[in-house]
């Protein structure tokens, strides 16, 4: 009994150097404003993550829309959700580039849903932004880099941006406020398993 005693309060000595530790960090952390958070890397989970913080800010009564590439042909649980509750979606619709095959007919698709991106990055009303894979239109020159760095730039300033995609632009790394890269272990569809409704779409 006296071992655990001692077990005990050295566990409570060391959650409370911990919880100083953390306490004077969230001391500090005192600025409030937007932040730009990016999502990168080549593993599976970055939409998801995105659609995660449009989810909880939905939940928190913001104004969330979504401007979505790449993917928009595909159903999208999370928009017949998301839409239910008041967020806007503009989709390129245009799906795959590999699918596609047509530079022209991409190009001017990206740049129709990056015109209402514009539109709500200089729009104070809107809390949040999803810009879901826009890394791959600043890569395929489909959207100019520098015209992207200014409108995030010149946002509101309470404006919130999640940016995600693979092989984020340094530029765009740059400028954001928080940057998570997710990395691949494993995924179900290099062992033959097709993408699952509810799951992976």
């Amino acid at each position: 009994m006296v071992d655990e005693n001692r077990k005990n309060e050295r566990h409570q000595a060391r959650m409370q150097r911990i919880k100083e530790k953390v306490d004077a960090r969230i001391n500090q952390a005192q600025e409030e404003r937007g932040i730009v958070i990016v999502i990168t890397g080549n593993g599976k989970g970055k939409s998801t993550s995105g659609f995660g913080t449009v989810a909880r800010a939905v939940g928190h009564g913001l104004s969330a829309s979504v401007i979505q590439f790449i993917k928009g042909t595909w159903a999208c649980g999370e928009r017949n959700l998301l839409e239910q509750n008041r967020c806007q979606f503009h989709v390129m619709a245009t799906g795959f580039t590999w699918e596609t095959q047509n530079r022209e007919a991409d190009i001017a698709a990206a740049q129709k849903v990056w015109q209402e991106a514009k539109r709500l990055l200089a729009d104070p009303k809107t809390d949040l932004i999803l810009l879901d894979e826009l890394t791959y239109m600043v890569n395929y020159d489909y959207i100019d880099l520098d015209e992207v760095i200014d409108a995030i730039i010149n946002r509101p300033i309470n404006q919130h941006v999640v940016i995600t995609g693979r092989g984020a632009h340094r530029s765009l790394l740059e400028i954001a406020d928080t940057v998570s890269e997710v990395q691949s272990v494993k995924h179900a569809f290099e062992a033959g398993i097709k993408a699952q409704k509810g799951v992976d779409w």
